[in-house]
């Protein structure tokens, strides 16, 4: 049997060398290790064998294994070798070419109008808080002190989609949620930036869908200079270092006292100019002091507590720093007007 196991493995052995093709290496395989392969049909005749032979005939059997089994390794690993190389050798590369570019995106300005504000406030002690924008009339108007009656409430102002439920005119509602969640607590500062609808005609500097940022500041002896103080900060936080606000007598149903408040003309620095209409001011948000009742409707004690609100358009503040003169050109996705904000 020993000279069958050496014969088999030298025959074997010989016929590997040989082969041309996987498909050959496989079917020899088989043959002489397959479950009725060459060897074992000899492992089956060991039982014949004597006790003395049988342990040298087993060693023999598992080199002759041992030794066919690295030869087909051996042979695959050069068929597939040699089927990498030629696919490599087929498939040439001109590094001459030039490149083909890959188009990149980039932040929105006005979604980088908001990040930068939400860091300025961020940095002032400020939370960032969000809402629904379809939204409960209670939230909407009568939270803030506008009754049912309210000249504000007007159907040709407002996207109603029942009489109890419409689309939100302004981001105020997140503070009435807000202040009804801190159930009467203080300090309360926040802002809430996020999309407004109002039923106007879109044009340079309208549109029935826009994007508002509001604050508020809830806290025991808060005073119209503290409101001064933040939207100062803001301002040269955002524009500059040198600039100034000022601030004019308003009304808004929710604050008492009410103000407009001007950013000095970053065109002219004050002098009077086309952009500021000759004024030195340019006008960028609305301010005031929290009105009394809508702090008693939020669950405070305006004898004990006050504070003050604001609230700016996302999308004016966005064409003041970048001198954008129609704000149709954020929601018309031209690809040449929002390449410019590429910040690389």
């Amino acid at each position: 049997m020993q000279t069958r196991l050496q014969e088999m493995k030298e025959s074997a052995l010989g016929q590997i060398s040989q082969v041309t093709e996987a498909a050959q290496l496989q079917d020899l395989r088989v043959k002489y290790l397959g479950k009725k392969g060459e060897l074992t049909e000899l492992l089956r005749g060991m039982g014949s064998l004597s006790p003395e032979e049988r342990p040298v005939v087993g060693q023999l059997v598992n080199e002759v294994r041992e030794a066919l089994e690295a030869a087909f390794s051996g042979k695959q690993k050069a068929f597939e070798e040699a089927a990498l190389f030629a696919k490599l050798s087929s498939q040439t590369i001109d590094v001459t070419l030039p490149g083909r570019p890959v188009p990149a995106g980039t932040m929105h300005p006005l979604s980088r109008i908001i990040e930068e504000i939400e860091d300025i406030f961020i940095g002032l002690g400020f939370e960032v808080a969000e809402g629904p924008e379809v939204e409960l009339d209670h939230f909407n108007f009568e939270m803030l002190n506008l009754p049912k009656d309210h000249p504000a409430r007007d159907m040709q102002d407002t996207f109603y989609v029942t009489e109890e439920l419409l689309l939100r005119t302004q981001t105020s509602p997140v503070q009435a949620r807000t202040m009804l969640k801190k159930e009467g607590k203080t300090p309360l500062k926040m802002i809430c930036p996020g999309k407004v609808y109002r039923r106007d005609d879109d044009d340079a500097t309208h549109s029935h869908q826009f994007t508002q940022i509001e604050g508020l500041v809830i806290d025991k002896k808060i005073g119209m200079s503290d409101l001064k103080g933040t939207l100062l900060t803001f301002a040269r936080q955002m524009f500059g270092e040198n600039q100034q606000i000022r601030l004019r007598p308003s009304f808004f149903p929710f604050t008492e006292p009410s103000v407009e408040v001007d950013l000095q003309c970053f065109n002219c620095g004050g002098h009077g100019c086309r952009v500021c209409k000759q004024t030195g001011w340019i006008e960028i948000l609305g301010a005031g002091m929290v009105h009394p009742r809508v702090l008693e409707m939020a669950g405070y004690n305006p004898e004990e507590v006050s504070g003050f609100a604001f609230g700016m358009g996302v999308e004016r503040i966005a064409m003041l720093k970048y001198a954008v003169e129609d704000i149709r050109h954020f929601y018309t996705n031209d690809v040449r007007f929002l390449r410019q904000f590429n910040r690389g």
